[in-house]
């Protein structure tokens, strides 16, 4: 009689916390409980003592915490709690940069099968990354099998491209039925100052590597077309102010946090949606999906990550040099002169979708990874 796969899902942080991988994370969880047997370690974001909850049928370990320095909890207590829980384990599924599990894996002594999804390099912190990068080699020697969302972050990483013999391509994913099932809402079509005018939408953390300042430059050369930045962050306040500055008020709206029907009928409101980040740190872009499965054309930057293979120059939307306004306000101006291109490049971002990155193709492509290919006996 065969028994439930016996799977350790391991990150920095879970649910509620709002980000790209821990959005993965829950949804692999989630999805994969149905069939195996599913633990999730991750670190508390404040300071605090170990605490186990279950959030939709799945137990969370949130390790004890001292707090937070480059981004990366300080936790003696998940190095403990991984050996511990790891003994359990079958698999041990890491998702990376994530360096405190690196080395917690290292030190536990598991002999299991260990497979790591490669979500993005190092970039920001390059002293950080000095001391680490002997850890995390060591790490990546040890994995069985490297995951990574698109050909782009393999080839554009240093290290798991060492690595490439063991490295599989398993796309990020989205539940296209039920994004098609969402209300929607003229959110954005609501607060036009032009009811004529060309809706672009973005939407991300108002930060270094996302590029805003150079689209909100670049809409200064943009005509028939309003601007909505969804999203918080450090740069906001001056952001706000260069848009002042320049007289965009009345062009250029900034939605704040919105929650995520709001969220959704945004995307679905939109003419044009716009991805202009200018770091590798931008490793893909799940947002580009959001908009291509309400038939959205996509404009985003050429950067050597994955971003550009999801949506496609030519065929999906239009991709530009990263951090050139006057590229990206012809690509805008474009696209927003003609309708037609923009319907022909949306349906085909719903059909990509589809295709490549619908939750019932690529889900199952994970847990084939993470198994073998199937349960154990």
């Amino acid at each position: 009689m065969s028994r439930k796969l016996r799977i350790l899902e391991v990150n920095k942080a879970y649910y509620p916390h709002v980000g790209g991988i821990e959005s993965l994370v829950k949804q692999y969880a989630e999805n994969f409980s149905d069939r195996a047997d599913v633990k999730v370690l991750v670190c508390r974001e404040d300071r605090g003592k170990s605490f186990t909850v279950k959030v939709n049928g799945v137990e969370i370990v949130r390790s004890g915490s001292f707090g937070t320095y480059f981004s990366c909890p300080l936790s003696l207590s998940f190095i403990m709690n991984f050996r511990k829980m790891a003994k359990n384990a079958d698999v041990v599924h890491i998702n990376v940069p994530f360096p405190l599990a690196d080395l917690a894996c290292l030190l536990s002594g598991y002999e299991g099968r260990v497979v790591v999804s490669w979500h993005s390099d190092v970039v920001k912190q390059k002293k950080l990354l000095m001391l680490y990068k002997p850890l995390m080699m060591r790490f990546l020697k040890r994995a069985d099998l490297i995951l990574a969302a698109t050909e782009g972050h393999i080839k554009s990483s240093p290290y798991i491209s060492v690595h490439k013999e063991k490295c599989r391509i398993v796309p990020y994913s989205i539940n296209v039925k039920k994004y098609l099932e969402a209300p929607q809402k003229p959110v954005l079509s609501d607060i036009l100052t032009d009811k004529k005018a060309v809706k672009v939408f973005f939407t991300g953390r108002l930060v270094y590597y996302k590029g805003v300042d150079v689209l909100i430059n670049a809409f200064r050369n943009v005509k028939n077309c309003e601007l909505f930045i969804a999203g918080t962050g450090k740069l906001e306040k001056e952001l706000k102010e260069y848009t002042s500055k320049h007289g965009m008020n009345d062009r250029v709206h900034f939605l704040g946090f919105l929650p995520d029907e709001e969220l959704k009928a945004a995307f679905r409101d939109c003419d044009i949606f716009v991805l202009p980040s200018v770091e590798n740190s931008e490793a893909f872009g799940i947002v580009q999906l959001e908009a291509m499965v309400y038939s959205k054309p996509v404009i985003n930057t050429a950067l050597p990550t994955g971003v550009p293979y999801v949506s496609l120059d030519g065929e999906s939307g239009i991709t530009v040099k990263p951090n050139d306004a006057n590229a990206l306000s012809e690509a805008i101006n474009k696209l927003a002169e003609n309708k037609e291109l923009r319907e022909s490049y949306g349906r085909e971002a719903y059909n990509r979708v589809c295709r490549f990155f619908d939750d019932s193709v690529v889900l199952d492509r994970i847990y084939d990874a993470l198994s073998m290919g199937g349960k154990l006996n």
